[in-house]
């Protein structure tokens, strides 16, 4: 057996730069995983199969089978595998959850099998996935480009503490219907994006004025109480409130450890999902050993 960390992540900015003649939208983001994770465990099987602590998730259609049955295709292998899936990254929430566990299964899957793929392949498959995924296998801090698939490894952030707020709105195929919402008014030419990376370059941390999100505007009317949630996540004590992807979990920058105690405990009085969590410079992270 042999197990994987599957990390959740922040866009610390994210604008779209137009929509292209296939349907997608031309992006630039910064990324950024931090230490909130999933865990995939892989042992020997005859055929394809995910076991999930939520059930509901174990279906043909959860990315993590996508992965196993794109690999087995492409080259030709009729090994099986379990892979058991151990959630903790909340779902659908815009920390890439879903991804990053298609990431850590194309990464471990390849492992496992012993298929010996480098990384440019395992990124060409990845991006057949979603446009999340190439990240992942990247992890850190990167920027994408084109419709996320382009990843480029960028100088390391230096370790800053986040406090995430999960509010309990649930939309289907939020992304989607938010990109949808974008107006041309919306649409930027990535120098937020480069802004940030210039900081980066610098050694510096990002603060809030650097930050940049897309969907700000189009997800206050598109979620429901979003406004009321991100007043709570201020009067609780935060600076400066932040959409984490599509959404529609928030975040916030916080000055050290204790800060962010203080401010989730806020929150988990207020009787809120909260998270206080901290950026790594890691993609899919194995620790324990083929046993």
């Amino acid at each position: 057996m042999i197990a994987f960390s599957a990390y959740a992540k922040v866009n610390l900015t994210l604008e779209v730069l137009g929509k292209r003649a296939d349907g997608y939208h031309n992006i630039a983001s910064v990324l950024q995983t931090i230490d909130l994770a999933d865990t995939l465990s892989i042992e020997e099987g005859e055929d394809i199969q995910l076991i999930c602590d939520i059930p509901d998730l174990a279906s043909p259609d959860n990315l993590v089978v996508q992965a196993e049955m794109l690999l087995r295709e492409i080259t030709g292998c009729s090994k099986g595998a379990v892979i058991r899936l151990a959630k903790a990254i909340p779902i659908a929430a815009g920390l890439g959850g879903g991804s990053s566990d298609a990431a850590a299964a194309l990464h471990g899957l390849n492992e496992f099998w012993e298929l010996g793929l480098p990384l440019w392949r395992l990124l060409q498959l990845a991006s057949e996935l979603g446009s999340d995924v190439p990240f992942f296998l990247v992890g850190g801090t990167a920027l994408a480009e084109g419709r996320g698939e382009r990843v480029t490894r960028l100088p390391a952030l230096p370790s800053v503490w986040i406090v995430l707020l999960k509010p309990p709105l649930n939309v289907a195929n939020k992304t989607a219907r938010l990109y949808a919402a974008l107006e041309e008014a919306d649409f930027t030419r990535g120098q937020w994006t480069q802004s940030l990376i210039a900081l980066l370059r610098q050694g510096r941390s990002p603060d809030t004025l650097s930050l940049f999100n897309v969907f700000e505007r189009a997800a206050l009317a598109f979620y429901p109480q979003l406004g009321e949630y991100r007043q709570l996540f201020k009067d609780s004590g935060a600076a400066s409130v932040h959409l984490a992807g599509a959404g529609p979990t928030l975040f916030a920058l916080v000055g050290d450890r204790g800060q962010g105690e203080e401010l989730c405990q806020c929150l988990w009085d207020r009787g809120l999902e909260a998270y206080l969590v901290r950026t790594v410079d890691v993609a899919n992270s194995s620790h324990s050993g083929r046993k």
